[in-house]
């Protein structure tokens, strides 16, 4: 678990229910904000790494995703690293999302994206089905 590794974590919840539900499961050990992710209400520069696991896909609209990139570079101090995973596009991701939101990102274009928001030095990789990126905030 991440909370168990890093000293202080903060973990944005769009979900009302089930930001309730991780602050009174991790108590001290995170500080869980109830907000949109594209625009989270956290002070500028005040991470030094901002993580998106498995949820990107989740978002509606590519407008979205890019607030959502723009929100992260925001966050993070210069320097700073904006990581994450996500599934890929395919007949078999949009099957496992029937009757849910399903927008993965082709990882082809994630690098653009991502250099659109600001970030530079961008790794992605692909394995099966799934993709991992990194991408940093210029140094100041």
């Amino acid at each position: 678990m991440l909370v168990d590794t890093t000293p202080k974590l903060t973990a944005v919840e769009i979900d009302p229910a089930m930001a309730r539900r991780l602050q009174e499961r991790y108590g001290e050990q995170a500080r869980i904000i109830n907000s949109d992710g594209t625009d989270s209400g956290l002070p500028a520069e005040e991470f030094s790494s901002v993580v998106s696991f498995t949820m990107l896909h989740h978002v509606p609209t590519t407008e979205l995703q890019d607030e959502l990139f723009a929100e992260a570079y925001r966050v993070l101090r210069p320097g700073g690293v904006f990581a994450g995973s996500d599934g890929i596009p395919s007949l078999l991701f949009s099957i496992l999302h029937f009757r849910d939101t399903c927008n993965p990102i082709p990882p082809e274009n994630l690098p653009d994206r991502q250099r659109a928001a600001g970030f530079h030095d961008f790794e992605v990789e692909v394995q099966a089905c799934r993709q991992r990126w990194r991408a940093q905030k210029p140094k100041a």
